[in-house]
This record gives C-alpha cells, structure tokens and sequence, in this order.
C-alpha cells in the first residue's frame, strides 16, 4: 500500500504525464473530414507549397481577413515614403460610420497611423481600416481598386474586392487560397508581427482598450498572427500564421460556424504541419567558383555572384538528398554587363527542383585598340 506522501507523488508525476501528451501534437494525418469548416488551406509560407487544401478555390466571403490585403497596401505605401508611423491621420465621416468591430472614432478625430494599425490588426476596427485607406489613396473607393490591382498582380484569381474592412457586401469574396497568398506577401513585411502578437494594449491615453481577437496568441505554441474575421455571410474566418524549429506555415480557415471551431481548425492544420514537414534550406556550395574568364575582353574575367534564398519543404520522414549542379561555361566573350546572367545553380531533390541565376558582378569592355592605348597611357601616368 502507498503512503500518503508517495501516493500524492505518484499522482503529481501521472498528472504531469498527462498534461505532456495532452500538449503533443496529435495531428500526424489529415483529411477533409477532420476539417470542419468548408474551406481551408495550409501553406509553408517561404516557399508557398500547399501542404493540405480543402475546396480552396471556393469563392467566399472572408469578413476581416480582408483587412491582410489592406494592411498589405499599408506597408507598401510605407516602403514607399507615403507615410510612416507618426503619420497623422484624420478620421472621414464615411470612416466614422462603419459600425461593426471599431474604436469609435469621431468625424475629424485624428491618430498616429501607428495607433490606426494597431487598431486595425488587434481590434479588427474597420473604421480605423477605412481611415488608412483614405489617408494612402484618398477615397476608400480608390483604394479598393488598388487592393484588386494587387491581388490581381499576386495571382488571386479568385478574389474581388469591395471594401477594405470585410464588411459584408455583394459580390466581396475571395478563396482560401488567395488569403493564404496573400498572407504571404504581408508577413513579408516583419513589422506586422509586431502589432498581431499584442494581446491587450491601449488608445487615447489609455481610455480605448484593444484586445486580440486572435485567441490563438494564447493557446498555441510558436503562434505569430495574423487575422481574424466573422460577420453572417462569411461566418468565422482566420488566417493563422506560426513559426517552429525555422519553419513557418500559414493555415487559412473560411466559413466556420463557431470561433472554437475556427480556432481548433486552424491549430489542427498548424500541428499537421509541423509534424509531418520541415524546410531544406539551400545554400551555396563552396566549389562555386568565385570569377569566370573573359575572352576578347579589357580584363581577363569577372567575379560571380549567385543569391540562394529558398529551400525545400520535404517530410519528416524523406530520406531524399539534396542534388547541386552548377551550370556555367567555360568562359564569356565580351562585353559583359553588371548583373549579366552567366549560368545557374540548379537544386533538386525528389521530385521538387530550383534554380537560381548566376551573374556577372562587375562589367568588361570589349577590347579594342583605343582602349588598350587608353589603360596604357593611364598605366604610364601611374608610374
């Protein structure tokens, strides 16, 4: 028989037993039917391979995971000089009236467009969403055609804008595919992680408090954003995005009837992607040479350069290697230009292959007989 004091030991140690499997991911397959909401998708965000896709290309409403293609455009214009943070921005009377998730802001009132977009990620406030838009483009309406110019050039085929908050409207849809597209170009912009992992933070002195509506921030590990959105025709939306061990996927659910189905959906398809996947990063091999020679040229070769930014998302379990083969002649005629494509690097491994252009770093003229006197004559003046 157990004494007290071991058997409240004995307890502790099973309870704590049980709370590491609880926190294990259980997610080693997936399918469409262990994903409640009608549409979804998983994407690893470096290289934007789909890892799992249920209906991804069904046209839905997204409520304000509309607001990752504004913030988007909100960054760009930044990266731009179109505004920065200490940017003053006014609220509009059409701003002033969106109704839903908002700050209340009053017709004139003005903030940082800081203060605008942290209320935009973390409360999901469509009239701060609204007041940015016409702080970049002047209208919300013209801002809009920037927004379908944009996916446009992302290759969201299946997405029309028509507002920039996600209010419901006619004819505003959009896939899981696209918002995880989408996405991708956003968290491109590593600032954003610095408004969607506040959990609670404050407006107007302290008077407005904001708090995330992303309840993922809370529950789930390596969790980093993004967006969440619900209204009657979209139902519960989020794009979540997580970062473990290197790799970092992004997980879109659409049209989810419940927040807690939304949220278990979306960590279902984070925990089958770190359980299953990993990235290969590439990098460059050592015996690519560092010049190639240049024939009939002012100078006798030119250095080589070659950025490799990627790598390979593969199973866990692949026991595939990585190939490397390095094209490249055994030397260029001249001229040569900066940045001249000279050969590739081309990487493969299983049935996935990349390549990356290898290129001139510097110029060389054509020989010709007044250059040859022009570098003697300088070599002279040298001496």
């Amino acid at each position: 028989m157990f004494k007290r004091g071991m058997l409240s030991i004995f307890m502790s140690l099973l309870l704590s037993a049980a709370l590491l499997t609880c926190s294990m991911p259980k997610v080693t397959a997936l399918d469409e039917s262990s994903v409640s909401a009608p549409a979804a998708v998983l994407m690893e965000a470096q290289t934007g391979k789909i890892l799992f896709e249920k209906n991804p290309h069904e046209q839905r409403p997204c409520a304000s995971v509309t607001k990752v293609m504004t913030l988007l455009l909100v960054f760009e214009a930044m990266d731009k000089g179109m505004l920065d943070l200490d940017t003053p921005v006014t609220a509009s009377e059409h701003a002033s009236s969106m109704g839903g998730s908002d700050i209340w802001l009053e017709p004139g009132e003005t903030m940082s467009a800081d203060d605008m977009i942290k209320a935009t990620v973390v409360a999901s406030a469509n009239d701060a969403a609204v007041a940015l838009a016409e702080q970049i483009s002047g209208s919300e309406d013209a801002f809009v055609e920037q927004m379908n110019a944009r996916a446009k050039e992302l290759g969201m085929k299946d997405t029309v804008f028509k507002n920039c908050n996600g209010l419901d409207e006619d004819g505003h849809v959009t896939s899981a595919y696209d918002v995880a597209v989408m996405s991708r170009e956003l968290i491109r912009h590593e600032k954003i992680f610095d408004y969607t992992s506040i959990w609670i933070d404050y407006l107007r002195g302290g008077e407005t408090q904001l708090v995330n509506t992303n309840k993922l921030l809370k529950t789930y590990k390596g969790i980093t954003g993004l967006k969440t959105g619900t209204t009657d025709d979209a139902g519960c939306c989020i794009s979540a995005t997580a970062t473990r061990d290197g790799m970092s996927l992004i997980g879109v659910v659409l049209g989810c009837d419940t927040g807690k189905q939304r949220f278990a959906d979306a960590a279902a398809l984070l925990d089958y992607g770190f359980a299953n996947y990993s990235v290969k990063e590439l990098t460059v091999p050592e015996d690519l040479p560092l010049s190639i020679e240049v024939e009939n040229g002012m100078k006798s070769s030119v250095g080589l350069n070659c950025e490799v930014n990627s790598g390979f998302v593969t199973g866990k379990a692949s026991a595939d290697e990585v190939s490397v083969d390095i094209a490249l002649p055994e030397s260029v005629e001249a001229p040569v230009q900066k940045d001249q494509v000279i050969g590739s690097l081309n990487f493969t491994t299983g049935d996935q292959s990349k390549s990356f252009d290898i290129t001139a770093d510097g110029d060389v003229d054509e020989i010709t007989f007044g250059g040859v006197f022009k570098a003697a004559f300088n070599s002279l003046l040298s001496l």
